[in-house]
């Protein structure tokens, strides 16, 4: 069992569930062997989403990364918060975005850069109403339909 060369677990449903306003590039504070089991693909953020302490720190919730095989009892728990690492500035602004307008961040992509630091990229997003949800599933088929009729000529 190797480990993967690039790391790339996206949340699919959050592009559909939500309007992407602005996104960012976040560190993550791991612990022990949840940096193991994230290099060998065994995370999913599909239901995560992230919030911020009284502290003003910003945390991502109910991101689930797998136990390491390996691990015996050093192993880290599976669904735990995690600390995300931005920059003072950043964190200011999102945490204005979000008390004022009632905005939420989500986490789209958890990917491994070119250092070996697990980073993941989040979205400030708004909620998308129902009929905005038809929409871009009518444009999904329109583009589909598209590529079909391009693909015969």
């Amino acid at each position: 069992m190797g480990v993967q060369k690039n790391i790339n677990i996206q949340n699919k449903k959050a592009r559909f569930e939500f309007e992407i306003l602005n996104k960012f590039i976040a560190g993550i504070q791991l612990t022990g062997t949840e940096i193991k089991s994230i290099r060998l693909s065994k995370a999913r953020i599909t239901e995560s989403f992230c919030e911020f302490n009284e502290r003003g720190e910003l945390f991502v919730v109910n991101m689930f990364i797998e136990e390491y095989m390996y691990g015996h009892h050093y192993n880290h728990k599976p669904t735990s918060e995690r600390r995300l690492l931005l920059n003072k500035r950043e964190l200011k602004s999102l945490k204005k975005e979000i008390d004022t307008k009632g905005n939420t961040i989500v986490p789209l992509k958890l990917f491994i850069n070119d250092n070996g630091w697990a980073k993941l990229e989040i979205a400030l997003a708004k909620g998308k109403k129902i009929h905005d949800k038809r929409e871009t599933i009518k444009d999904r088929d329109n583009k589909r339909d598209l590529a079909r009729i391009k693909k015969d000529f």
